[in-house]
């Protein structure tokens, strides 16, 4: 018969988990025994029952094991406190370095700006000089390769919208047929508007 999987979680019923303490106790305590036999281990196993009974097994002296123990763990608590205290010493080592980092940063930035100037000698001055040269270069190739960018970006735009001249544009050049059929008066006549009107030859 198949044996079902025990669920890990408290037994409710009092009799089954007293029942399942006794077994899986004395098992315990003999895979411990065993342990301790086939390995040649240091094996110390303290258990308190629900009541508060005290069961342990220890394969040579259960008090020599809870020192070796307690050695074991302070030794590893000092190991720890020293390693925090190592990285802790190497934290304020490299936030010293980072604040000396920046303040130079700022100085030279002040000095870049014109600033804090007094105390620099001819070669320092000389440097900044140069350093300002270089980037006032550095910023003037760059606005002209984005003038260059924007004047090309136009003439593709203005290429785009250019129109294309038409065939036969004369004839759409032509005049109409009324202004060239109407008659011109081509003489010459000075004088007040009446006698012009007068010397209009009448039309029929």
């Amino acid at each position: 018969m198949v044996r079902g999987k025990t669920q890990m979680r408290r037994i409710e019923n009092a009799t089954s988990r007293q029942v399942t303490f006794s077994k899986r106790r004395n098992g315990l305590l003999k895979k411990a025994f065993e342990l301790s036999v086939l390995c040649d281990a240091e094996v110390a196993l303290i258990i308190f029952s629900p009541r508060g009974k005290l069961y342990e097994f220890a394969s040579s002296s259960m008090q020599a094991t809870i020192e070796r123990y307690r050695r074991h763990t302070k030794d590893n608590q000092i190991n720890n406190k020293s390693v925090i205290e190592q990285n802790m010493q190497h934290l304020k080592h490299e936030t010293a370095n980072m604040m000396k980092k920046i303040e130079l940063l700022e100085v030279s930035k002040r000095k870049l700006l014109g600033e804090g100037l007094g105390a620099c000698s001819i070669e320092e001055l000389q440097q900044i000089e140069q350093q300002l040269e270089r980037s006032v270069s550095s910023i003037r190739a760059r606005k002209t390769q984005v003038f260059k960018e924007q004047i090309e970006q136009l003439k593709e735009k203005c290429g785009a919208q250019s129109v294309q001249p038409l065939n036969g544009q004369r004839e759409n050049l032509g005049y109409p047929e009324s202004c060239l059929s109407s008659d011109v008066e081509t003489d010459l006549f000075i004088g007040p508007p009446e006698r012009r009107a007068k010397r209009l030859p009448a039309q029929n």
